[in-house]
């Protein structure tokens, strides 16, 4: 710390932070490298604390017929786009496990815009799509709880960044539009957070029916039962990264915090709110 606080503070004195977090992002992050995904992949597009453990839950018990089991969601689940040198994701290149599934289905997680993502007609691409103002709301408590810690930039530098072309993972309105304008298409189902908590079974009826998978009547009740933001509270630590972060190890539980929709005022002003909007 004795490090670390002088030079961000002079980072900050040049302008160069928080922005010197996105340079770093776009160095550590993976790719689907020469991957194309095939007809038994469901890859879950969404944005970087947009619903994307609770909406891969929902696919994987679907997958699984609501009987999946793992200690850490990623032993299950590929994550392409994870930064290279992490190493508690299954590969993306492992067969093993979707090979083993009741429904001969693999699900992918992703947060890379459509630019970036390989596409293939006959796999299935879930596109899931939050309200920003609680995207940024999420992002700003997850990123100080696993992360940054006390050197988490102030709340007003944070929403530059976020709104800027440097924010760290990329605009939240590009990903969107990537969705938005292949929504037409067979292969590709768009959703967004709210509906599904608006709704959950209907959400998950969607889903599975997208997925070419018929439940029975136990096995949907099962799965709504294994999604639900109670059950997944109570088991957060299968979905967080192990050890908390690289900088600051105390965000235990911070993968799934609170799982609200249209809450943003909590944290942010009403005119940072139409900011964002």
């Amino acid at each position: 710390w004795c490090l670390l606080f002088p030079i961000i503070k002079l980072l900050e004195l040049f302008g160069r932070w928080p922005r010197a977090i996105s340079r770093g992002m776009d160095r550590i992050l993976g790719t689907f490298d020469d991957y194309i995904p095939a007809a038994h992949d469901v890859l879950i597009c969404s944005y970087f604390k947009s619903g994307t453990n609770w909406t891969m839950h929902i696919a994987l018990q679907i997958a699984w017929r609501g009987a999946a089991r793992f200690d850490h969601i990623h032993d299950l689940v590929p994550w392409p786009d994870l930064p290279k040198r992490a190493r508690y994701a299954i590969p993306i290149g492992d067969d093993g496990v979707w090979r083993n599934s009741p429904t001969g289905l693999r699900i992918i997680k992703t947060h890379l815009p459509l630019e970036k993502l390989p596409y293939n007609a006959s796999a299935r691409y879930l596109w899931v799509v939050r309200d920003p103002k609680d995207v940024f709301v999420s992002s700003y408590h997850f990123v100080k709880s696993t992360a940054l810690g006390p050197l988490m930039p102030a709340l007003d530098k944070w929403l530059d960044l976020f709104l800027s072309p440097d924010t760290p993972v990329g605009s939240w309105a590009a990903h969107l539009q990537g969705g938005w304008s292949k929504r037409s298409r067979a292969n590709v189902l768009f959703l967004t957070y709210e509906e599904m908590q608006a709704d959950l079974y209907g959400a998950i009826v969607r889903i599975a029916r997208f997925m070419g998978v018929d439940l029975t009547a136990t096995e949907l009740e099962r799965v709504v039962e294994q999604t639900t933001y109670t059950h997944m509270k109570s088991i957060a630590h299968k979905f967080d990264a192990p050890g908390g972060g690289a900088l600051w190890a105390g965000g235990a539980g911070a993968m799934i915090r609170r799982g609200l929709a249209g809450s943003s005022h909590e944290l942010i002003s009403a005119d940072q709110q139409r900011r964002i909007d």
